[in-house]
């Protein structure tokens, strides 16, 4: 059995990738993102997984349903509502069934199992926490929450910190915690370790479990050199004060992970991350087709046994 943290448009491939050569993969997703707009409850980093496992996901944005229609947006031009998180109409039926369900009692787990079997997906999917989580983004002009300043606002102040509010509280899920526990491999997926992946790491539940696994916790460095492969991941851990490269993604999750996956072109940092006692497992790791993303995860399933 696998278990994937996962979060994000960085996670997606490679989850996609396990789940077609491993009958039991688990997913944890990150719920820091989720955002409340028109009503309707958004859950983006468990829906690109969800959709993307389901190939629904739309290939050009790495977001959302492909080929998917916007006369919802349309329309809510016509009303003079802001438009600037472009949800499709077939996403937003998603919306509007998760946030019926909550108002009528159900809990985000047992939605996201529904939605699971609804979409046909084999893989479980494990919202973090069914708590509250807000990743909050801090800039001279305010606070904004993550979706505010990354989408509507496109990342252009420069990041002076970043928070995580109601993760200190939060209730890890039982159902997550059962997943590291029970899982052969933990992975952590190349996703923005500090607004996709670090919102779980805050769940002091989550963190500790990692930790007790940590010899069987694996991690894929979502950099090559200074850059990372997408997103502004690099941005946020320059604000942290966090070298934006494997070497400082090592450092971070020191705690929770015994090896780190890198590509091939950062070989000259293994050495360093050595020294901070990591097994590095070197190799290409982006993934531009779904034939890459399954050879990736060939590669983690193959040299994870040997650990």
């Amino acid at each position: 059995m696998i278990t994937v943290l996962a979060g994000g448009t960085g996670s997606v491939k490679l989850v996609r990738g396990l789940a077609a050569r491993e009958s039991d993969v688990r997913v944890i997703s990150n719920v820091g993102d989720n955002y409340w707009l028109y009503g309707l409850y958004i859950c983006p980093d468990i829906d690109t997984i969800v959709y993307g496992l389901a190939d629904l996901l739309d290939p050009d944005r790495g977001w959302g349903v492909k080929k998917d229609t916007f006369n919802f947006l349309r329309q809510m031009e016509v009303f003079r509502e802001e438009t600037w998180f472009r949800i499709g109409d077939r996403d937003v039926a998603t919306h509007l069934m998760r946030t019926n369900m909550l108002k009528n009692g159900e809990n985000l787990s047992n939605i996201t199992k529904w939605m699971c079997e609804k979409f046909a997906v084999g893989a479980s999917v494990i919202p973090v926490t069914d708590n509250s989580v807000e990743t909050r983004i801090i800039t001279k002009e305010g606070e904004l929450h993550l979706q505010e300043y990354w989408v509507k606002h496109r990342g252009r102040d420069p990041v002076e910190g970043i928070q995580y509010i109601g993760a200190e509280k939060a209730r890890p899920n039982p159902e997550a915690i059962n997943a590291i526990q029970d899982a052969d491999t933990v992975i952590i997926a190349p996703g923005n370790p500090l607004t996709s992946i670090g919102p779980m790491l805050q769940i002091k539940g989550i963190k500790k479990e990692l930790s007790r696994r940590k010899k069987d916790v694996v991690a894929v460095s979502p950099f090559i050199g200074n850059e990372a492969v997408t997103g502004p991941a690099a941005k946020y851990m320059q604000a942290a004060g966090i070298e934006s490269n494997a070497y400082g993604l090592a450092k971070m999750y020191s705690d929770v992970c015994s090896t780190m996956v890198l590509d091939n072109k950062d070989r000259a940092l293994a050495k360093k991350m050595r020294i901070l006692e990591y097994r590095v497992l070197e190799t290409k790791i982006t993934m531009p087709n779904k034939q890459a993303e399954e050879t990736l995860a060939a590669f983690i399933i193959k040299n994870a046994k040997t650990i």
